[in-house]
């Protein structure tokens, strides 16, 4: 490890904190943004107090210009980053802020790239393919999750195919994010739990990638340690301002971490099961996430050791393989306390799509970094023993 260099990449500046979101109107002006394209949703955009609202007063008060697009749906797809594509030309923007969670963060990265990058963003997957920077891009932040407010990974779904895939560009990544846990109090308990796996994942999945180091070491373990302690809680009561607060903690340090040390097998095969079902990605990340890194234990059994002793399981007088094992227990008494469903089956999964899902997984931009190299027969194994689950 001390004879590899590595380098580390985040937004310039992160808002953390509450009350931050007043800041946005005077950093947007900061950076010499004249109109904006808001990216959003509709949900969002109509909630009285919420993340919209109070964007839009923040940036009146500095007199900065704004037009909305609210049609973000979920796993967005090639036709949300056009139309904002065409909104953003029409209006005459000069600039792109997004407010919520990870869909929104993934649309406005995306209308970024095929405002800059050319029109067709199927060309464009995999990483560093992008030649020229985005528009300037300020992410606000609503749910403790996907970190995409802080990664270079735009994540879009294309609709004819059903076919998820990932632009991986340092060029992605936004200038300023802001993450304030008063905006999440009133997520529901199913969107908390989904998005809080998603986080728990991108901690889990950079601690055993093979391009892991230590700084991204660091990050990983404090996020698992505080997801293990803060989701259940969130969970349980979405106005626990301190759970929240550790949450958004945890999960920009995920994000981070996974930033830079890359994911594996859970995302790349949870992008085939949201894109050819349409299913919330962190639900498809928990349900993998045992199964996945049952199969990667045997690749570097110490760490996933080193897991279950950070998420406070008693590895005393175990042998390395058994200590490991606890840590899968462990994932899974965390989903199943969060609500998570226990198979693929629950959110429409089909055996007769696997083959496909299998081949695409392996292509994804995610795939490389994961531990254990396997075959695409592997991989329809692991989607068949999350199908099989009860």
């Amino acid at each position: 490890m001390a004879e590899r260099s590595y380098d580390f990449l985040m937004p310039s500046v992160n808002f953390f904190g509450p009350g931050v979101i007043s800041k946005i109107g005077d950093r947007a002006k900061m950076l010499g943004m004249k109109k904006l394209v808001i990216v959003t949703d509709k949900f969002l955009e109509g909630l009285k107090g919420g993340a919209v609202e109070q964007t839009l007063d923040s940036l009146k008060a500095a007199g900065v210009d704004y037009v909305v697009y609210n049609n973000v749906e979920p796993n967005p797809k090639i036709r949300n980053i056009k139309e904002v594509k065409k909104l953003y030309e029409e209006s005459g923007a000069d600039s792109i802020i997004t407010v919520g969670g990870g869909s929104a963060h993934d649309t406005g990265k995306g209308a970024g790239i095929i405002l800059t990058n050319g029109d067709d963003i199927t060309k464009l997957a995999g990483i560093e393919t992008l030649d020229k920077a985005l528009p300037p891009l300020i992410a606000v932040n609503t749910t403790a999750g996907t970190g995409s407010e802080l990664t270079r990974h735009a994540v879009i779904t294309n609709e004819e195919t059903h076919l998820k895939f990932v632009v991986v560009s340092w060029r992605n990544i936004p200038l300023v994010s802001f993450n304030d846990p008063t905006l999440m109090l009133d997520v529901p308990k199913g969107l908390t739990a989904a998005t809080g796996m998603d986080a728990f994942v991108q901690a889990v999945e950079p601690y055993v990638s093979v391009d892991h180091n230590p700084i991204t070491d660091s990050q990983c373990v404090e996020a698992i340690k505080l997801i293990e302690t803060s989701l259940r809680e969130a969970v349980a009561n979405g106005n626990n301002l301190d759970a929240r607060t550790k949450m958004v903690e945890a999960e920009m340090l995920a994000g981070m971490a996974f930033n830079n040390a890359n994911l594996g097998y859970v995302h790349a095969m949870a992008h085939q099961l949201g894109g050819q079902y349409d299913a919330p990605h962190g639900v498809c990340c928990a349900l993998l996430l045992p199964y996945v890194e049952e199969y990667n234990i045997i690749a570097c059994p110490d760490r996933f050791a080193q897991l279950a002793e950070i998420m406070g399981e008693n590895t005393e007088g175990l042998s390395t393989r058994d200590a490991a094992e606890l840590a899968i227990k462990a994932m899974k008494q965390l989903s199943e306390d969060v609500g998570i469903p226990h198979s693929i089956k629950e959110i429409g999964a089909k055996p007769e799509d696997f083959e496909l899902m299998a081949e695409n997984a392996l292509k994804d931009g995610n795939a490389f970094s994961n531990p254990r190299k396997g075959t695409k027969e592997d991989i329809i194994k692991i989607f068949q023993a999350a199908y099989d689950a009860e």
